[in-house]
């Protein structure tokens, strides 16, 4: 009986040691270093982008269109996006507005926040230091997903800072996502979020953008280049699982029946990750909005159909 205990031991250490070795092996050769924001500037930083200095980190951002615009109009990227996410918009705004877009605290070439602060309430603040940065005392908010979220409190908490507001499948109630991006699991799950700060498979990177598309054929290799070029900054990979870590889903959502701001809720029919029925939820308490549903749409559909979004949005901020 000993022996063949003896013998059952040696083998689970065997077994274990292959698996650790197989482990070791695997995360060596997925191993995937950060970039520095150098070596990233010439593809994702060409003019008109700048480096700004904003509540103590240097900001990425685009300021384009007529600067004589007394109201420019802001645009938020989602989590794990960029400002180029709204190349689309941007082109069709700024013919005559004025247009800022920014990369947010833990994503693009902005990079992780010097404290580690990801909550809702630092990136409201963040924004109204991007405000005063820009001498904008009133502007209109467009945000998507996480950008959404933000534009929200903002006008919640900073009425006057806020003339008309833009939100595109935005956050704010608990998630309820019919699918996830792979990516966006592997970073809830603190037993398995280490891997993404060492590793970043192109293939997870694909999967994870075709699945917020309505129609995931529509995701081009240029688009996974970005996507996946940015999320390799320095710091970025760590910064997305402290960001989901400090979410408070549907804490603050009873600020949404104060905001008096003319709203727009857009929303992707074929939204998996924050499904339509948000949609209806966000309608009930914004007291002064319409809601927009594209039914082929996914998560993003400012990126999707940049051209048909764009105009309706401009139509509703350009409105008497």
């Amino acid at each position: 009986m000993s022996n063949a205990r003896t013998a059952t031991r040696s083998r689970t250490i065997v077994w274990f040691t292959v698996a650790i070795v197989f482990v070791v092996l695997a995360g060596a050769m997925l191993y995937e270093p950060d970039r520095s924001v150098a070596s990233l500037l010439s593809r994702w930083a060409p003019p008109p982008s700048v480096f700004r200095p904003i509540d103590g980190l240097a900001v990425h951002l685009r300021d384009e269109g007529p600067q004589a615009d007394s109201t420019p109009i802001v645009l938020l990227h989602g989590t794990s996006a960029s400002l180029h996410t709204w190349e689309g918009w941007a082109s069709a705004m700024t013919v005559g507005r004025r247009v800022v877009r920014v990369d947010l605290p833990g994503f693009g070439l902005t990079g992780p926040d010097t404290a580690g602060d990801y909550r809702i309430e630092r990136y409201t603040r963040f924004v109204v230091a991007l405000l005063d940065s820009l001498r904008i005392p009133r502007a209109d908010l467009a945000g998507n997903s996480l950008g959404g979220e933000i534009a929200w409190h903002v006008a919640a908490r900073h009425p006057a800072r806020v003339r008309r507001l833009v939100l595109v499948d935005p956050a704010g109630f608990p998630i309820e996502a019919e699918s996830m991006p792979i990516a966006f699991r592997i970073a809830r799950e603190p037993a398995l979020a280490w891997m993404m700060t060492r590793t970043l498979p192109r293939p997870v990177v694909t999967a994870s953008v075709r699945n917020v598309y309505g129609n995931p054929t529509l995701v081009r290799d240029s688009l996974i280049d970005r996507y996946y070029e940015l999320t390799l900054r320095a710091g970025n990979r760590a910064a997305l699982p402290a960001r989901f870590a400090q979410m408070r889903d549907g804490a603050d959502t009873l600020l949404l029946t104060g905001i008096g701001a003319p709203t727009l809720l857009v929303w992707g029919g074929r939204d998996r990750l924050i499904p339509p029925s948000h949609a209806a939820r966000f309608h009930r308490l914004l007291r002064n909005a319409r809601l927009l549903v594209y039914p082929e749409l996914g998560h993003v559909p400012h990126e999707e159909d940049a051209t048909r979004t764009a105009r309706d949005a401009m139509a509703f901020l350009n409105a008497r």
